[in-house]
């Protein structure tokens, strides 16, 4: 898996970029969204997506990791394709989609061309749970890490240490809801095995 480009953007058009990597030109289909963010930068970073299907292997970007993230829960829907979910993150910014799942605004998405009834509905009935829980876990630390990212890292940590699983996350779980989110990744990973 390619998990991000950095290089050189030698060219760009609306729905693809093209982008140089140590002699190697890879072309990155992208959003509306993602190509009014690069703007004119000539050195560029963007986190990648590969789709491989049985005749090609195609590279998404993103310019941000959060339009990643909702581009792959985009496409884990039935019936939604990689194309469909960048034409779906050309209309709306991650932001302003998630907002349009979570409170079942459906003709928000229909909005967008190509999402019928139907598909809004899907995408509503199998993301708005995700996208709430994910909602409710990210709030931000006093170091800024975002509370998703800091009880992963924490998790991880606990479990190579030995920590069950189970145990591990009822004891993160508990310290996150204690402190407000308000803890170092640190400070946080010392306590839980305390109580672990």
């Amino acid at each position: 898996m390619i998990a991000y480009l950095k290089g050189k953007l030698v060219y760009k058009e609306p729905t693809h970029v093209i982008i140089e990597v140590n002699g190697i030109g890879y072309q990155v289909g992208i959003s509306l969204n993602t190509f009014s963010e690069i703007k004119d930068r000539e050195d560029i970073k963007l986190a990648t997506y590969l789709h491989v299907r049985e005749d090609a292997q195609i590279l998404y970007g993103f310019a941000t990791e959060a339009e990643k993230q909702m581009f792959q829960m985009l496409i884990s829907v039935n019936g939604v394709g990689p194309s469909t979910a960048l034409v779906v993150l050309s209309y709306m910014p991650p932001d302003e989609l998630k907002s349009a799942i979570v409170h079942e605004n459906s003709a928000a998405l229909q909005a967008v061309k190509g999402i019928g009834g139907k598909t809004a509905q899907r995408l509503i009935l199998e993301l708005k749970d995700k996208l709430k829980k994910e909602t409710l876990e990210e709030g931000v630390g006093i170091s800024g890490i975002s509370r998703n990212t800091m009880r992963n890292e924490a998790l991880t940590a606990l479990v190579t240490l030995g920590i069950s699983k189970a145990q591990a996350e009822r004891s993160i779980d508990a310290l996150l809801k204690k402190t407000g989110g308000a803890i170092s990744l640190e400070e946080l990973v010392k306590q839980a095995l305390k109580t672990a």
